[in-house]
């Protein structure tokens, strides 16, 4: 049980590669500097620094060694332990949960519970918990899109053994990130991360995001595996996750960093002058044991995210995973088309050339070298996947169950006018 009082530290926790325990990796303080302003201290335990198999927990900001880091960025945390810090929906729960509207940064990390993304874990005892066997299943996701349902109103839970049960449920999505309302849960000897609709969605947005990870598929993109199931006449989307794998003894769970992490990025958008493809593979060919393979592959995302006109891809929805020493981008997710009143110009969420966040062709050339492609080959790319998508979104749609009158609803979103507009003299 965590105390009421706001923690300033904890113990960091890590499954190692090829394990499936944690292991105390070392210890996080969050205090203030003489302006009083937040300022993060991080140190390796000796132990884990003795450790043959100890990996960096970030290999660009915390390497291993026997120094203190420090940090004064992101209100004193840490990219990589922000990363595995609850996001939007996730502090909801928990605020929801506790009866209190505001926790400590370190509280929510300590509040979540340990299926989080990721290979950390977090607590105030220097002896790391046992990892967690007993995982929600799918016959319990209707009673999970009521309780999300209740939580997005802002209803009172009832207080009572059944609803205790839901909310325990329910708690077990709070360490995944993101807006949206979702649960963890276990399927196929698999971890799958349920993505419930919102009752204010324009469309089905479960069928919609699965049949973009369709179409990205068609157009050569690593995805994460997904599928929808229907329970209790609502659709699901269930996205595999690719940070587990499945074991005799257990869950292998690979270290992750977001993009945002690896931009040194702050995920407010007033503060998103860092949110930059062009930045970010510069950072992916450093951390890539595959770069020439890792870099091309975001290329393609950028292109694909500008065709379906998704403004949703911020640094928190790119990521690289490491399921044991080497680091490589992950499969794509969170592909979601959007519908702007503006056929001439669009624009993603991160720069993706010279003319700045301008979701077109030649904006997407202009610095295709940085990511290992020639011109002439970038431009190819280019082409092929504006024909894939133009020609088979709908088909596509239609095969993943998105009605009429949903494609209806967003076809404008794809390979838009304004994809081939001139730039400006």
């Amino acid at each position: 049980m965590i105390s009421r009082k706001t923690a300033n530290e904890c113990y960091v926790y890590i499954t190692l590669p090829g394990e499936t325990e944690f292991v105390t990796a070392g210890k996080f303080e969050l205090t203030t500097d003489r302006r009083g302003n937040p300022a993060g201290r991080f140190i390796y335990g000796r132990s884990y620094l003795d450790r043959d198999n100890a990996v960096a927990i970030d290999p660009l900001e915390l390497k291993l060694g026997n120094k203190t880091y420090e940090t004064h960025l992101l209100k004193g945390i840490f990219g990589s332990l922000r990363d595995a810090s609850p996001d939007y929906w996730g502090r909801r729960v928990i605020q929801k949960r506790s009866g209190q509207t505001q926790h400590g940064e370190i509280d929510y990390l300590l509040r979540s519970p340990d299926d989080r993304a990721g290979a950390l874990g977090f607590g105030l005892n220097k002896e790391p918990p046992a990892p967690r066997r007993k995982f929600n299943q799918t016959i319990e996701l209707e009673r999970l899109q009521e309780l999300a349902d209740a939580i997005i109103a802002d209803e009172d839970i009832p207080d009572n053994a059944d609803a205790e049960q839901a909310q325990d449920l329910m708690f077990g999505g709070t360490s995944m990130g993101g807006a949206r309302p979702k649960a963890v849960v276990e399927d196929d000897n698999a971890l799958w991360i349920a993505k419930f609709n919102h009752p204010d969605d324009k469309w089905n947005d479960a069928r919609v995001e699965h049949a973009m990870l369709m179409l990205a598929r068609e157009c050569g993109l690593q995805t994460s595996e997904s599928k929808v199931i229907t329970i209790g006449g609502r659709d699901v989307l269930m996205v595999k996750r690719f940070d587990r794998e499945n074991t005799d003894a257990g869950y292998r769970r690979g270290r992750m960093l977001s993009a945002l992490t690896l931009l040194r990025a702050d995920d407010d958008y007033q503060e998103r002058d860092g949110w930059s493809y062009v930045l970010l593979v510069e950072e992916l060919r450093r951390i890539s044991s595959q770069p020439k393979t890792d870099a091309p592959e975001l290329f393609r995302r950028m292109v694909f995210n500008a065709l379906i006109s998704n403004i949703d891809d911020h640094p928190r929805n790119h990521a690289v995973v490491a399921m044991d020493t080497d680091w490589k981008l992950s499969p794509a997710y969170d592909l979601t088309p959007s519908t702007p009143i503006s056929a001439d110009h669009r624009d993603l969420a991160l720069e993706c050339g010279d003319m700045g966040r301008f979701a077109n062709a030649e904006n997407l050339l202009s610095q295709c070298e940085r990511f290992y492609l020639a011109s002439d080959d970038a431009r190819d790319t280019i082409d092929q996947m504006e024909a894939i998508v133009g020609d088979n979104w709908y088909a596509v749609a239609r095969r993943e169950g998105v009605t009429k009158k949903d494609c209806e609803k967003i076809s404008t979103a794809f390979a838009y006018p304004g994809f081939r507009m001139e730039a400006a003299a």
